[in-house]
């Protein structure tokens, strides 16, 4: 018997097919397994450098100008290298170390090495 995949709504395993629909019996759920495989590719964050480059998980970047760290006198200046990209959702778009310490930046001001 082929495993079906977890319910996207609430993650429980305890899927049953009907008909070309997959359903969940713990939520209720139900969805199209081929367009849930469609939609996962488009959920995807695409995320650029300021001069175009596509910015990847795990991608070493320069900054391209001076950003002051919100909450500290602390100047982050141009052409330091943020390691260890990590590229995530909302108003930063990405999150990376500066000299050892997480920060969270947007991708405008970040240049692909």
């Amino acid at each position: 018997m082929p495993t079906l995949p977890p319910c996207p709504a609430c993650g429980m395993e305890n899927t049953y097919p009907d008909g070309s629909q997959l359903v969940c019996a713990d939520c209720g759920h139900e969805w199209d397994p081929a367009a849930a495989g469609a939609d996962a590719v488009e959920d995807r964050l695409e995320v650029r450098d300021a001069n175009g480059n596509l910015l990847q998980d795990g991608d070493d970047v320069v900054l391209v100008k001076d950003l002051k760290v919100k909450g500290s006198s602390l100047t982050l200046k141009q052409g330091t290298k943020v390691r260890n990209l990590r590229v995530v959702g909302g108003d930063h778009d990405v999150e990376g170390r500066v000299d050892g310490s997480p920060m969270q930046l947007k991708a405008i001001y970040l240049k692909k090495v």
